[in-house]
């Protein structure tokens, strides 16, 4: 049995991915579209490449599909827009099926998100939290998932209560788009670090929270998505209505390459910021008391935010992929849930650097040689900058060391010059990378958070000293950590930095400049290494330099 999952439009209408697992729940292959059509976040694109990764991985055609799950009621959100299954696998995949087409399940968005959290984690029964601008029908949503059992829905909020509405105001206000989110995070510690106060938007009484700006009253049942996006449009207003009055202006003063030197543009990130850690703190113990377990897990655009999961005590895991493209993954397993979980999920399940192969002619304006770990660790302690593309592609926003940047953190100005390599806004903050133990050491410890990147964790005073480069003006960093041989390269030259004295601990970022998607195969590779300012590139088993580059034999 190959069950297909996919986010995909017109109701997965960004973020589009598609994942193949089998009969037993195993993952074959997991792909967000924009990693192949180099179109960011894929907006109203169908993962029509990421699919067909997906089936080739398996070595099986599109006729051998027998299920394909939408993480979305599409039915409900576009009443009578297709006349038929077939028409409609024909708008969101875009395969060819042949004759005998796969039956279509449509799996609700916010069940969708809570079945890519529980069956990724190692726990056997979780209390799990979905939190985003909203589902079909709700924005919150409280579940209890037990392994062998059906998952219960205990709890959900309307729509326009929505956490993520106000933090979407809060980004638009400030000049990013609602899909930049992680900006408006990052620009927030500025706020935290100020020590600044902000006015309290939300009331949080008993088992339950509102919002200072009280949602509206939704016409009960089934919403469409023209309704949706009438409510979305007007909250949102509301939000940055609120907002412009706190900080006495419509929008920020300052360009945004500076937007950290303006109060009221951080006023605004560190009071959309408070929100969020204040609501979720609240909803993540309602939801350990509803379940009645301590374990927690957690999923929707707004479990990225890795400073307000930082802030939950406890166990938690966020699994990589807690935004829309993983609803692929969870509408697959509602199907049909893994039989056997035995480990955190891998993330490395995109394209194949080994797939693309790379000649003579790819390369002949650079300098190749084997891999070296001894070479390329002398690189990264002469302070160079450099890419690693290794092995299959991780699956969501964080870079894991496959498609990375890597760089030794041991002062601040490794932070300006990959800022200026990635040409962001030199505010912006990056991450580390170490192993377990040594990590035990720079930063406070998470068990799950680090597999991923995904919560913030504050630095000790041995990580200020031996890794500002990686240290937010707050005192946090967002560090993953290695335990084995996942990351072959990144985790070699961590081992060589040990073991010739140095801190083994290295800055990672994703692998991709300014508005463009993290690279995927070896052409996206050499591709982004020619047009940034990178010292080297590891290509699979061999190490890149620029012929012109200083050292490079030019």
């Amino acid at each position: 049995m190959w069950i297909l999952g996919v986010n995909a439009p017109p109701a997965g209408w960004h973020d589009t991915a598609a994942c193949l697992i089998d009969g037993d729940g195993r993952i074959v292959a997991f792909s967000e579209e924009e990693r192949l059509n180099r179109r960011r976040h894929s907006l109203y694109r169908k993962p029509t490449g990421a699919a067909r990764l997906c089936l080739e991985q398996a070595g099986i055609s599109a006729a051998d599909i027998d299920v394909v799950a939408l993480g979305w009621d599409d039915e409900q959100l576009y009443p009578g827009r297709f006349a038929d299954d077939a028409a409609f696998l024909s708008y969101a995949v875009g395969l060819d099926f042949g004759e005998r087409l796969p039956q279509v399940v449509r799996v609700g968005h916010h069940q969708a998100h809570a079945a890519s959290s529980f069956y990724a984690s190692p726990f056997r029964k979780a209390g799990v939290l979905v939190v985003d601008g909203h589902g079909e029908n709700e924005s919150s949503s409280i579940w209890t998932y037990e392994e062998g059992r059906a998952p219960r829905l205990d709890r959900s909020w309307q729509r326009t209560a929505s956490l993520g509405y106000a933090y979407d105001a809060a980004s638009t206000w400030l000049g990013f788009s609602f899909l930049n989110a992680g900006k408006t995070m990052g620009l927030a510690a500025y706020g935290r670090a100020q020590g600044m106060v902000t006015e309290s938007l939300v009331d949080l009484a008993g088992d339950d929270f509102s919002l200072a700006v009280e949602p509206l009253a939704e016409r009960a049942g089934r919403a469409t998505a023209e309704d949706i996006k009438e409510q979305y449009e007007h909250t949102v207003a509301r939000w940055r209505e609120r907002y412009t009055r706190i900080a006495g202006a419509e929008g920020p003063r300052a360009a945004e390459d500076r937007l950290a030197e303006d109060p009221a543009a951080v006023l605004v990130a560190y009071t959309a910021q408070r929100i969020v850690e204040e609501t979720v703190t609240h909803l993540a113990s309602l939801t350990r008391k509803t379940a009645g377990v301590e374990e927690l897990c957690m999923s929707g655009g707004v479990a990225l935010n890795c400073s307000t999961n930082g802030t939950l005590p406890g166990p938690l895991y966020v699994p990589p992929v807690p935004h829309d493209a993983g609803v692929a993954l969870g509408a697959a397993w509602t199907v049909r849930p893994p039989r056997v979980r035995t480990a955190p999920l891998s993330p490395y399940l995109g394209s194949d650097i080994a797939a693309g192969a790379v000649t003579a002619a790819d390369t002949e304006d650079l300098l190749r040689t084997p891999l070296d770990i001894d070479a390329l660790t002398a690189l990264l302690l002469d302070g160079r900058v450099g890419a690693v593309a290794q092995g299959r592609a991780e699956v969501g926003p964080r870079a894991l060391c496959h498609r990375s940047i890597i760089a030794v953190p041991d002062t601040a100005d490794v932070t300006t010059r990959v800022n200026l390599v990635k040409n962001r806004e030199q505010w912006r903050p990056f991450a580390g990378v170490t192993r377990p133990g040594y990590g035990a050491r720079l930063w406070e410890q998470q068990e799950h958070l680090s597999r991923y990147m995904l919560g913030a964790a504050r630095a000790t005073d041995l990580g200020r000293q031996v890794a500002p480069g990686v240290v937010h003006v707050d005192g946090t960093t967002r560090p993953q950590t290695l335990t084995g041989d996942e990351a072959p390269a990144v985790g070699a030259a961590l081992d060589a930095l040990e073991a010739q004295g140095a801190p083994p601990v290295l800055l990672n970022t994703s692998f991709n400049d300014r508005g463009e998607p993290v690279v995927d195969t070896a052409q996206d590779a050499l591709a982004a290494f020619r047009s940034m300012e990178l010292d080297f590139l590891v290509l699979g088993d061999c190490l890149y330099r620029k012929k012109s580059a200083p050292g490079g034999g030019a």
